[in-house]
């Protein structure tokens, strides 16, 4: 190799990196999707037993919610009207697989994903998903998409902690009022004044299952690679109040606590939006004298 050459080579290789880092175009969804349950759906959360999917912290375009989508548009114009809310209430990890293949036919490229609520409030702890059911009805849901939009990208959020509803609204008259009536998740809501040793212990088994789901989720998410984000357990960590839940249920987040896991989920996936983003290139360093 002559001198010539071996500077061409050696200035190749300085320049090559920052051409790269000029070409490079960051990640933005056109088209987003929520699935889920009644949280992502916004049940409650506008009207008495009304879904209202606009104060979805998803896919919610009310801009008192400031949802994922709301903060996706303001980067890129491209996803406006593109946000896609196929979460239905009353859903379980049975039911996700099928709102998945709707994202897919929506050519979804950023879905999220929150269920697992209603695998354990049921009407009796026997009733509750079983683990290992759960993780492979939430990973067979994650294989449909990765099948039908195999550049697309996933967030996941963790399940709430259902108890910490019990422990804000025990006190409340007209909470323990609607959880009555209502059936609101008897496995963790039944006989909420009681302190018994036996409804402690339900309680606390229920906070359990809810907990295993969520590492459930955190594996499963894992396995699928870098196009899948969990939150780490960001949302059953929150400490909601009473000012977060639904006046007409006292269980579903209202506007405010949809704004809360809007925050908390966003800003888990905001590097995410960074990704290969354009940014000044120095100078390439001088080549070394041979």
């Amino acid at each position: 190799m002559t001198a010539f050459t071996g500077l061409a080579a050696l200035t190749t290789a300085w320049v090559a990196p920052a051409e790269a880092a000029r070409t490079a175009e960051p990640w933005r969804p056109v088209v987003m999707a929520a699935l889920g349950d009644s949280i992502s759906a916004g049940f409650n959360a506008c009207g008495w037993y009304l879904t209202c999917a606009s104060r979805s912290w998803s896919t919610g375009d009310h801009e008192s919610v400031r949802s994922q989508y709301v903060r996706l548009r303001a980067l890129d114009t491209a996803v406006a009207g593109n946000n896609v809310n196929l979460a239905v209430p009353g859903s379980t990890s049975a039911d996700l697989a099928g709102q998945m293949v709707r994202a897919v036919s929506r050519r979804a490229d950023y879905v999220t994903v929150l269920i697992g609520a209603q695998d354990a409030c049921v009407s009796e702890e026997r009733l509750m998903t079983p683990v290992a059911v759960y993780e492979r009805r939430v990973a067979e849901a994650l294989a449909l998409f990765r099948a039908g939009r195999p550049g697309g990208r996933v967030f996941v959020a963790s399940i709430p902690d259902v108890k910490r509803l019990w422990q804000i609204g025990r006190s409340n008259p007209v909470a323990r009022g609607f959880w009555a009536v209502g059936r609101i998740c008897p496995t963790m809501l039944a006989r909420p004044s009681s302190n018994s040793a036996a409804d402690r212990a339900r309680r606390d088994r229920v906070r359990a299952r809810v907990a295993a789901y969520n590492t459930a989720l955190a594996r499963v998410c894992a396995v699928y690679g870098p196009a899948c984000r969990f939150d780490g357990n960001e949302v059953f960590r929150q400490r909601f109040t009473v000012g977060h839940l639904s006046k007409w249920d006292y269980f579903h987040p209202n506007a405010a606590g949809q704004k809360l896991i809007a925050e908390k989920t966003y800003a888990m996936m905001r590097d995410w939006l960074t990704e290969g983003a354009t940014e000044p290139v120095p100078a390439p360093a001088p080549a070394p004298v041979l």
